[in-house]
């Protein structure tokens, strides 16, 4: 199956079962007057919104490009990361204000049906996960959407070691604890995902480059003298793009110095979108210009 392909049967998948999810714990919570629960199935039905997002980006990410898009519609996914990553924070502010508010007065929670049902929750959660546990490739998207999934795991796991602290001591202060401590851990898994997807959008210098070392490594083909305006970004994950002018001997070959520069690119620095304006001048006469 192709990777794109293999994504969107995961995704989908995932958002079948977590709206199933989103309704077992609204129907749950109701009926065990757990405020966990219903906070949490609040959560699932932002999730839920997430997931949709995160499919409808890796679907549209797929059109061709087209004489007003001349990239294609690569960007979508890395805005649909971006989105979800605050929509995570979001969640992470209302895990807060619940946790304040029912840490000044805690509800009576009925535990032990409360844990039945955050043990499916925990379940279909792992299931979730592994269908959307992110590789070295996978896209940004990808991985907001996992993050989403993640942050209802450790959810359930949280409302599973509140239930039982409550379910054998009676102290129902455990439940906001446990939850605020969960809103933390979703800020600092989340935070690499906005970092990432604002680098993209500002057309930073992929991580894995050494701009530097591409530079020289440029200017160490022959015939080159100098490489400069040189610019690398990402268009989406897993495909960068770089621009640059080169000046090289005028008695050169320009073909050859051209193809010799995308070889460097795509097997040393992984970049297969190379354009190179090639400036040509004598080279007793060239002067290095320096930007």
């Amino acid at each position: 199956m192709h990777p794109r392909a293999h994504d969107q049967h995961a995704l989908r998948l995932a958002v079948i079962l977590t709206a199933a999810l989103f309704l077992i714990e609204l129907v749950g919570g109701y009926l065990t007057n757990s405020l966990a629960l219903l906070a949490d199935a609040a959560h699932m039905f932002a999730d839920v919104a997430a997931l949709l997002l995160a499919f409808w980006a890796l679907w549209i990410s797929t059109r061709p490009a087209s004489d007003t898009k001349t990239f294609g519609y690569y960007r979508v996914e890395i805005l649909a990361a971006f989105i979800n990553g605050l929509f995570l924070w979001l969640v992470v502010f209302y895990i807060g204000y619940e946790a304040w508010q029912r840490y000044h007065a805690p509800p009576i929670v009925k535990a032990g049906p409360m844990m039945v049902v955050a043990a499916v929750g925990l379940v279909v959660n792992v299931v979730c996960a592994r269908l959307l546990q992110p590789h070295d490739d996978s896209s940004l998207n990808l991985r907001g959407a996992f993050l989403h999934v993640l942050s209802d795991l450790l959810g359930s796991v949280g409302a599973l070691a509140a239930g039982a602290v409550m379910l054998t001591t009676g102290w129902y202060v455990a439940d906001p604890l446990i939850s605020a401590g969960i809103g933390v851990l979703i800020i600092g898994s989340s935070w690499g995902l906005i970092r990432d997807a604002v680098d993209v959008l500002m057309e930073a210098v992929p991580a894995h480059v050494d701009l530097d070392a591409l530079r020289r490594a440029l200017n160490d083909v022959p015939g080159t003298l100098e490489v400069h305006d040189l610019h690398v970004w990402t268009l989406t994950t897993g495909r960068e793009a770089l621009s640059a002018h080169a000046v090289i001997d005028g008695g050169a070959d320009h073909d050859g110095v051209l193809d010799a520069m995308q070889r460097v690119s795509a097997e040393r620095f992984h970049i297969d979108h190379v354009t190179i304006q090639i400036e040509r001048v004598n080279r007793k006469e060239f002067e290095p210009v320096h930007f």
